[in-house]
């Protein structure tokens, strides 16, 4: 904003609306005249000579240090495009391009004195009949290398509508049109890269990292973006250092502290060439090794990084890089300058100084003469291995020289369109350059979005030792912005060389990855990538790695022993097949063929005292009613369906009291037959084989009439219980009505109880005159049945609840069935001498008397 107000503040129109230069700017180091003169602002060295100023007299010029033989390889670059533009007759022709190159050194402060010159027109007429809004000594910048230098320039000469077109500033925020409406650039914004970062580092499954940015535009833009993607795919920070290159080496070594610390491993760092050679050189020291390195395209494929001592530090490192390039023509152009062939170049001065350790004006030092051999050294200016970024520079000139000439043979806008080209104004080649469109000799297009930044395109490059010991950056992959999404990120069959001593991708995460069958469940006051893994709960799957929920299974189905699928629940019933069932279907069929049985020896003996004693009519009723009883137990074996529900406690409940029915009315005949025999008794009148039918019709009749209810209204129905046994389906009938149920069976009870009753009150009664013992013993043991069978079916799980019931139904059907008719059986088949008229009456004469 300061920078701001004082461009506005100098392009007021005072007093005197003529332009006057003040001072005496800076010379260019390399230049050249032309019909159109093009700027560049290199970064020629890289720090700058300390002064303090005296507040006495004018500051002295500052001076440089520290050649960057790159950034003069990009220089140089710039001057071989122009010249080769203006030997082609195809494009510009009959026109010339000229150059001034300035030196950033690295710092603002020199880089917006560059663009001050570059405006002022250093070295041309000090005064003007022109205001400053219509003085151009240029048409546009090419530059410059860092972002922040960018930022400033662009700021700058933005305000006089001159294009910049940088080779190497990747700055997201320079892509904002309304802070830098006359910025482009040929190399993609960070944007483009912090996001292809971010899902290089979930390719492989980094989870947890540690990030390192320099403290400037470049790097906190960068890792801005790279933070905010890296959250959305997952991925966590475990620290964050910014480090920069004044720093005192105090906050180096706390860097360098916390990386040793932290259990991350796997660092992304967003940091500047010079910032990342600092931080070498204290990683060195403390030979911090082992690490998985993810750079950015500023040092990723930097030569004067990938030392031999750094490869220990940075082995099988990873970044995107920008794709390289070939420029026929250049190698030969840098080996054929000299600084003889160029006088008033200073530059190329310095440039040759330093190369061949001499001096042209110096007499106790090694004098140069101009001619040495270019053939005999070996830095990175004549180094054309590695073009990606000089490329960019190349295309930047070829972009506006493209813009010149569309301008000039006043293509698209006619209104831009001039008759002399000396009032070529930046503001026309601004209009031109944003829709310029051209292929350039490897056939590769070059253009402009609304933004000025073109198709971001990279190369994914892994430090690999070769086999002479030199790092090679070797190509693994691919990253094209253009592409839709989930097909931009490609990588190629090329082995990967990883950090430390694995030969496989090393693991950065804060938690192991949950396996299926469990979720994860964050660590408090962690990331959420710091988390434990859980078990699912009971009838819950996770069939996926690191599921944050357990998918609850549908009701039918299960979760197997891993917990990692749902497979269906196992049905459970009372089978015929599985061995209780069988049992109890032998005990059934048993007692079925045993009350057969009786009922043919009864039948065959109905005639003998024994059978007629005691209504025979009666006991074959009662044969037949357990016999039914017997039968009826089956219809709880097997699946339960629609009608086997129905019929099962219906049967059950009528064949009972028709059985119970058949034993009361036995009962009451026993008692009415004793009383009978008593002087004057007409009892038997009253209860005669008529009135026994009756009862026991009537009897059974009410709990037809009850069932019959119970089925209208609340039929019992098959049911899948899925609420007792998280793990099995359990098919049973509900009972419609649990009240009905009760009903019945209570009805049961209470014939049972009014037998039981009648027949204890006649259990002293004659042996031979009657079997109300044998009612007595029998319907003690039905009750016992009954009443303990209530709290065991209760209690019961699942089929077992089935068992205690046909138990119950067997055990007392045997009940009635053995103590009834066994004594008679015996008398009959083995004690035939007892089987008589006389032998009952005689014996119970005698009990009488």
């Amino acid at each position: 904003m300061l920078l701001r107000i004082i461009v506005l503040a100098l392009s007021v129109r005072g007093e005197n609306p003529l332009c006057s230069l003040w001072g005496n700017p800076d010379n260019p180091l390399l230049s050249k005249t032309g019909d159109f003169i093009l700027g560049g602002i290199f970064t020629l060295h890289n720090n700058i000579i300390e002064s303090k100023p005296t507040l006495k007299s004018t500051p002295e010029a500052l001076n440089c240090k520290g050649l960057n033989y790159k950034e003069y390889q990009f220089a140089e670059a710039m001057i071989f495009a122009i010249e080769q533009i203006n030997s082609q007759t195809d494009i510009l022709p009959k026109v010339s391009l000229g150059y001034k190159i300035y030196d950033a050194c690295s710092t603002v402060s020199l880089a917006i004195k560059a663009a001050m010159a570059l405006m002022s027109g250093a070295g041309e007429a000090q005064s003007s009949t022109l205001p400053c809004s219509q003085m151009f000594s240029i048409h546009a910048v090419i530059g410059e290398s860092s972002s922040s230098t960018t930022i400033s320039i662009a700021t700058l000469v933005g305000q006089f509508n001159i294009p910049v077109i940088s080779h190497f500033a990747t700055c997201a925020c320079l892509s904002n049109r309304k802070e830098f409406p006359t910025f482009f650039r040929t190399i993609p914004s960070d944007y483009y890269q912090s996001r292809a970062l971010a899902q290089l580092v979930k390719h492989f499954g980094w989870t947890w990292v540690g990030t390192i940015r320099s403290d400037n535009d470049y790097g906190n833009s960068g890792m801005a973006t790279f933070i905010k993607t890296a959250e959305e795919e997952g991925i966590c920070i475990e620290y964050s250092e910014v480090i920069y290159r004044t720093n005192p080496r105090e906050k180096f070594l706390k860097t360098v502290e916390v990386i040793k610390m932290a259990s991350s491993k796997t660092i992304v760092a967003f940091v500047s060439l010079i910032d990342v050679e600092f931080l070498a050189k204290e990683l060195l020291l403390q030979n911090v090794t082992g690490l998985q390195w993810v750079g950015s395209e500023s040092w990723i494929s930097a030569k004067n990084v990938a030392t031999m001592e750094n490869y220990q530090i940075f082995k099988g490192a990873i970044g995107f890089t920008i794709t390289n390039a070939a420029i026929p023509g250049l190698k030969e152009f840098l080996m054929s300058v000299r600084p003889s062939s160029t006088p008033g170049n200073t530059g190329l001065i310095k440039l040759w100084e330093d190369m061949f350790d001499c001096s042209f004006n110096a007499s106790n030092s090694k004098t140069c003469t101009g001619s040495e051999d270019l053939q005999q050294v070996n830095n990175l200016y004549i180094d054309v291995s590695e073009l990606g970024v000089t490329y960019n520079v190349y295309k930047a000139v070829y972009a506006v020289a493209h813009a010149l000439h569309n301008l000039l043979a006043c293509q698209d806008n006619q209104e831009l369109c001039i008759a002399k080209q000396n009032d070529t104004l930046p503001l026309q080649l601004l209009q031109y350059l944003k829709k310029v469109n051209f292929s350039v000799s490897n056939g590769e297009y070059v253009n402009f979005d609304i933004n000025g930044d073109p198709p971001a395109r990279y190369e994914l490059v892994n430090w690999q030792l070769s086999v002479n010991g030199i790092t090679e950056f070797v190509n693994i992959g691919f990253y094209d912005a253009s592409l839709s999404e989930g097909k931009q990120f490609i990588m190629n069959n090329n082995s990967i060389v990883w950090a430390g001593d694995y030969g496989k991708i090393p693991k950065s995460v804060c938690s192991e990855n949950c396996s299926p069958g469990t979720r994860k469940a964050t660590q408090k006051g962690k990331p959420v990538c710091c988390f434990d893994c859980l078990p699912c709960a009971e009838g819950e799957i996770s069939n996926s790695t690191d599921a944050i929920h357990c998918t609850k299974c549908p009701l039918e189905y299960r979760a197997n022993e891993e917990k990692d699928q749902c497979i269906l629940k196992d049905i459970e019933f009372l089978s015929y097949n599985e061995i209780m069932g069988m049992i109890l279907i032998i005990f059934a069929l048993l007692g079925t063929l045993l009350t057969s049985t009786v009922t043919v020896v009864f039948f065959k003996f109905r005639d003998t005292p024994i059978v007629k004693a005691n209504n025979s009519e009666l006991s074959f009723l009662l044969l037949f009613s357990l016999t039914l009883c017997f039968l009826c137990s089956l219809t709880f074996i097997g699946e339960p369906t629609q009608w086997s529900c129905m019929l099962r406690h219906t049967a059950f409940g009528i064949t009972f009291v028709l059985c119970i029915s058949c034993v009361l009315g036995k009962t009451i005949v026993v008692l009415m037959a004793f009383r009978a025999t008593m002087p004057g008794s007409n009892i038997m009148k009253c209860f005669g084989p008529t009135q026994q039918r009756l009862s026991v019709l009537t009897f059974t009749v009410l709990q037809t009439l009850i069932c019959i209810v119970w089925l209208v209204k609340y039929p019992p129905f098959p049911q899948k219980n899925m609420n007792f046994n998280k793990k099995l389906i359990i098919l049973e009938c509900e009972m419609g009505s649990t009240v009905a149920f009760y009903i019945v069976l209570g009805y049961i009870g209470l014939l049972s109880v009014m037998c039981f009753v009648l027949a204890f009150l006649a259990r002293k009664l004659p042996d031979n005159f009657n079997e109300a013992k044998f009612i007595t013993f029998s319907m003690l043991v039905f009750c016992t049945v009954w009443i303990t069978f209530i709290p065991s079916y209760i209690s019961s799980p699942g089929k077992y609840t089935v068992a205690v019931e046909v138990f119950a139904i067997l055990a007392s059907s045997f009940g009635l069935l053995l103590c009834i008719f066994a004594p008679k059986c015996y008398i009959i088949l083995l004690k035939s001498d007892k089987n008589s008229k006389k032998h009952l009456m005689g014996k119970t004469q005698s009990k009488l008397h």
